[in-house]
Parts: structure tokens; sequence; C-alpha cells
């Protein structure tokens, strides 16, 4: 892969882990252990209307949680893969991962016809 592309791209994946540690640090309370981050359960009131807003917004919080650690896991693969120079390559076929299929999705870990085939259940 062009060493321009590959700078360009690990530049992106630093970006967008920052960001998605300043979101995820927005949604959860540090515990005493490293990896033991929870959502918080907010606060709006006693009524029963305020309750169910209450669990509601905590449900969305626990699944947004969720979506950008598995996220954040996957940029810091990108960024390992990149340090060891064995990003860009498809863990199913080998083959190298098209450019333009990183410089979109960055943390990509297959080639497109892989992938198809993948969502197909082949």
């Amino acid at each position: 892969m062009n060493e321009e592309i590959l700078q360009k791209i690990k530049e992106d994946l630093l970006k967008r882990k920052a960001q998605v540690e300043a979101e995820e640090g927005g949604i959860g309370k540090a515990d005493a252990h490293e990896h033991a981050e929870r959502a918080s359960f907010p606060e709006y009131g006693d009524e029963s209307d305020e309750n169910a807003q209450e669990v509601s917004q905590y449900t969305t919080d626990l699944e947004a949680e969720r979506v950008l650690k598995g996220t954040l896991k996957d940029i810091n693969g990108a960024l390992k893969a990149i340090e060891k120079g064995t990003y860009g390559i498809c863990k199913y076929c080998g083959k190298e991962i098209d450019a333009k299929r990183l410089l979109v999705r960055p943390f990509s870990s297959a080639c497109v016809a892989c992938k198809t085939k993948l969502q197909a259940g082949a």
C-alpha cells in the first residue's frame, strides 16, 4: 500500500479514536477496573413517567456504550496492524484490501468479496 495513503488512514484512525473515547467518556463512568465502565443511571425524578424516561435513557446509553467499545476495539486493532505491517490484508482470503475501501472504512479487516460472502451466508 502507498505510504502516503497509509499515513492518511493512520491519522484518520487516530482522530476517530479520540472522538470515540470522548463520546465513551461522556456515557460511561469509570470503575475501579480498567475495562469496567458502565453507563450511569439518570435521575429525572420520582414520577412514573420520569422513571420510564430514566430506564429508556439508561438502555440507550448501554447500547451506545457497547457500540463505542466495539468501534474502539476495531480502531485499536487497525492501528496495531499498521504498526506490525499487516494492515490492509483480508483476514479471510489473505489478499490486499482495496485502498478505496480502507479510506472509507479504515478499520475494515475483510475485502469486499469476502465481506459480501459473509453477509450472504455463503
